[in-house]
C-alpha cells in the first residue's frame, strides 16, 4: 500500500496478514511496538536539540568551564536547569532550533539522469517546489550513473538523483572507495520494464533466452538485481546463460535498434520510446515482478546532510512535496508537459503521458491500462535496503558478514523523511520495515541470511 493511499478505502489492503516482521503475535502488536520505537526516536531527537541549546546558553553564561563546574556543584544540575529556564526561554529556543535556521547555501547543483524516475527532482524546478522553500536549484542532466556518483563524491554536485542501491554501495565501498552516504527519500516506485527487440516477439518464454545480450543501467541498480532475479527464477544463471552489460539509459534504444542487445531491463521513458520508435516491445513491467519496488532516489553525502542541515532540510522538503504532487493521477499530464523539454527529458510529450498515466501501447498491438505502472512515494523503507544488500551479496558484489539493519538505518534516513512528511501534511508509516513479495516469494527483513541462502542460483558462498 502506498504511503499516500486512503486507509479507509475498503478496496485497499493494508497488510497481507500476520506480523510483517515476524517478531510479534499480531500486526496490532507489531504496530504498537513500532509506535513506541518511533516515539523514542522523536523524544531522543528532541533531547538532542535541548542539549545543544542548553550547552550554547551555558557557554555564553560561563565562558570559563571552571566557573560553570563550581556553579553546578553549589546548586545542583536540577536547580541550575530550573534557574536557567526561568531567565531564558529554553523551550522556545529549542523549538526554533529544531525548526531550522537560515539556509547555509541557497544556490545548489543537483545531478540527474534524463529518465522518468527523476520526475520529482526535475519537476521541482519548473513547478516551483524548490523556490517555495527558498532554494535556487540547477538540475544538471548527466550522462551516466558513474558520472553522477563521481561528481557528487567530488562535490561538483551538492546532491543527486541516484539509483536506490548506489548510496548503499558507496557507503560499503562496493565499486568505489567507502564514503558515508545517505538516501533520505525514494523518488519512484515501479516504473521499469523488460523490453525486447521486435524480432523476439515469438520468444516470450525466458527459458528460450539463453545467449541473449541484455542491458541494465548500472551494476548497482534495481534493474540489475530485478533482471537477475527474474532470469534465475526461470532457471537461467545470469552470469552463465546470458550476457548483462551496463549501458547508460539514453543509449539503450539506440543499442536495441542497432542489434547490439536483445533487450534491456531499463527505466522509462526508454521502454515506451522503444515502442514509439517501433524497435521494441514491453515484455513485462517490473511491477509484475515486485509490486511497489523502489527504483531511484534522492541522495547526498553524510557530510552535506550534517554540515548544511537547514539547506538539506529545505531540499528534502521540496522533493517530498514534489513527490506527493506527482503521486496524484490528476497531475500527471501537467507533469509530462513540464519535464518533456530538451533540458530535462527531451522526449515527445505523448511518450511521457503514456508512462505517467499508465495507458500505453505495449508494442504487441495492445493498449494496456496500468494506473500504477509508475508511482511516487518518498518513504525510504529500510527493508528495501536490506533486500538490496541480500542481492548484492547473492551476486558477489559484497562478501563476508553484512550488518544489514545497521547499514540500512545509517543510509536510508527514515526518521528525516518521517519528520518532513508530517510537515508537508503527509502521513508517514509508523515503522521503518515491512515484508513484501517478489515473484511469489515473501521477504522477511528480519531474516536476510535465511532469504539469501534459499536461492539455488547465486554466487554467494
Amino acid at each position: 500500500m502506498s504511503t499516500f493511499d486512503n486507509p479507509f478505502d475498503p478496496e485497499r489492503s493494508l497488510h497481507a496478514g500476520g506480523c510483517s516482521c515476524g517478531l510479534h503475535a499480531s500486526e496490532a502488536e507489531h504496530h504498537a511496538a513500532a509506535q513506541l520505537q518511533l516515539q523514542a526516536q522523536i523524544e531522543s531527537e528532541q533531547k538532542r536539540y535541548q542539549g545543544v541549546v542548553a550547552s550554547a546558553v551555558m557557554r555564553a553564561m560561563f565562558p570559563r568551564d571552571a566557573a560553570r563546574r563550581a556553579f553546578l556543584k553549589s546548586v545542583g544540575a536540577a536547580t541550575a536547569a530550573a534557574a536557567l529556564s526561568q531567565f531564558f526561554p529554553l523551550k522556545t529556543a529549542t523549538e526554533a532550533f529544531a525548526e531550522g535556521g537560515p539556509l547555509e547555501k541557497k544556490d545548489l547543483k543537483v545531478g540527474f539522469i534524463p529518465i522518468t524516475c527523476a520526475t520529482p527532482i526535475i519537476m521541482a524546478v519548473p513547478m516551483g517546489f524548490y523556490a517555495r522553500n527558498g532554494l535556487n536549484v540547477d538540475v544538471i542532466k548527466t550522462a551516466g550513473w558513474a558520472v553522477i556518483r563521481d561528481k557528487t563524491i567530488n562535490k561538483e554536485y551538492d546532491a543527486a538523483h541516484m539509483l536506490s542501491p548506489m548510496p548503499l554501495a558507496i557507503t560499503m565501498g562496493a565499486g568505489s572507495n567507502p564514503l558515508p552516504y545517505t538516501m533520505p527519500a525514494v523518488e519512484n516506485i515501479n516504473g521499469q520494464a523488460i523490453t525486447l527487440a521486435v524480432k523476439h516477439k515469438d520468444r516470450r518464454d525466458p527459458k528460450d533466452w539463453k545467449g541473449f545480450k541484455f542491458a541494465v543501467p548500472f551494476d548497482y541498480s534495481m534493474h540489475n538485481y530485478l533482471l537477475r532475479y527474474y532470469l534465475a527464477e526461470h532457471g537461467l544463471d545470469p552470469d552463465v546463460d546470458v550476457q548483462i552489460r551496463a549501458v547508460p539509459p539514453p543509449e539503450m534504444v539506440a543499442n536495441l535498434r542497432a542489434d547490439n542487445i536483445d533487450g534491456f531491463l531499463g527505466p522509462d521513458p526508454m521502454n515506451q520510446r522503444a515502442v514509439y520508435d517501433g524497435v521494441g516491445f514491453i515484455h513485462i513491467l517490473t511491477k509484475d515482478i515486485w509490486e511497489g519496488h523502489p527504483c531511484c532516489a534522492f541522495a547526498a553525502s553524510k557530510e552535506f546532510v550534517t554540515s548544511m542541515p537547514n539547506t538539506y532540510g529545505a531540499l528534502l522538503k521540496s522533493i517530498i512535496e514534489a513527490t506527493a504532487f506527482a503521486h496524484k493521477a490528476e497531475n500527471r499530464k501537467q507533469i509530462a508537459e513540464a519535464i518533456a523539454p530538451a533540458n530535462y527529458l527531451n522526449q515527445p510529450q505523448i511518450v511521457l503521458e503514456q508512462i505517467l498515466t499508465g495507458t500505453f501501447a505495449d508494442g504487441l498491438g495492445n493498449i494496456v491500462t496500468q494506473p500504477n505502472r509508475v508511482d511516487f512515494d518518498p518513504f525510504p523503507w529500510q527493508s528495501f535496503a536490506i533486500w538490496i544488500m541480500t542481492q548484492m551479496k547473492r551476486w558477489g558484489q559484497v562478501k563476508g558478514d553484512v550488518d544489514y539493519a545497521g547499514i540500512a538505518s545509517q543510509v536510508y534516513l527514515a526518521t528525516d523523511a518521517t519528520r518532513l512528511m508530517k510537515e508537508a501534511g503527509l502521513t508517514p508509516p509508523a515503522t521503518t520495515t515491512k515484508s513484501f513479495v517478489v515473484m511469489g516469494k515473501t521477504f522477511d527483513p528480519a531474516k536476510p541470511e535465511e532469504y539469501l541462502n534459499s536461492f539455488r542460483i547465486r554466487k554467494a558462498s
